[in-house]
């Protein structure tokens, strides 16, 4: 900011006029034979100089709430993710497993085949191998050391959701009679509360179970359950809850 001043010697004798540099800004000239006017003039552009400082202060807590709101909502994305529980026997060594095969449920001695129309059940397959094969174990049909099998539910539910609710950010505008102009003044949302609803929705449930070969005894288990589209599971449901449910099975090496 920078004060130009002339005395009154300076004015009469055509002196050079002096100046005072205080900061960096805009200049502003004291006309000193008017003094009500140049106190007007300072007091005005003190008073933008100040709404503009306010609205930088303002624009940067939006900016830093926004951040947080971000923040706030990745961390609700991941604890929302559907919940997986796992039983095992304790009893067994699981180390000593090395192959796998698929259940028999037609009964008909052979191996359940992969059916054209059933992409599901192929789906759960591939995803199912990919993940055992992971854990270090191969897919074998002849003398595998443990069986598995998956299963699917789906059924209709209630689920109870609650949202945050938060005001409408807004602005005013006034007018500076000194400058001729008119400034805005931003005021940020604020939170107003929890909007609590309940939705009807399908959720599905899905169970991978092994069982040994030896002692046709399940030695574990694993589902979860999630909101799903339709009674078919679509190719990223299948992988989404086969990943979330093998991320359960390195305790089964304990």
């Amino acid at each position: 900011m920078i004060y130009e001043t002339r005395d009154r010697r300076g004015l009469c004798a055509g002196w050079p006029r002096r100046t005072v540099g205080i900061g960096r800004g805009p200049a502003l000239v004291f006309n000193f034979h008017k003094p009500l006017v140049s106190v007007a003039s300072f007091l005005t552009f003190n008073i933008v100089i100040t709404i503009e400082s306010q609205k930088k202060q303002l624009m940067k807590a939006m900016t830093w709430k926004l951040f947080g709101s971000i923040a706030v909502a990745a961390l609700m994305i991941v604890g929302c993710s559907a919940p997986v529980h796992v039983e095992k026997d304790d009893t067994v060594d699981f180390s000593k497993y090395r192959t796998f095969s698929w259940v028999d449920k037609d009964g008909s001695g052979q191996q359940d085949r992969d059916k054209s129309n059933d992409l599901m059940e192929k789906k759960f397959k591939e995803s199912v191998t990919k993940a055992l094969e992971k854990q270090g174990w191969r897919l074998d049909n002849r003398r595998p050391d443990v069986l598995v099998n998956y299963d699917v539910l789906v059924e209709k539910s209630t689920r109870r959701e609650s949202d945050p609710v938060y005001s409408q950010p807004f602005s005013r505008t006034f007018y500076n009679p000194y400058s001729r102009r008119f400034y805005n003044i931003y005021y940020p949302s604020q939170f107003m509360g929890y909007d609590d609803y309940s939705r009807a929705v399908r959720e599905g449930t899905v169970t991978i179970t092994v069982s040994d070969t030896r002692t046709d005894k399940v030695v574990w288990q694993g589902w979860t359950t999630d909101e799903v589209n339709s009674r078919n599971l679509t190719s990223k449901e299948i992988n989404n809850a086969v990943k979330t449910i093998f991320r359960k099975f390195d305790v089964a090496k304990r």
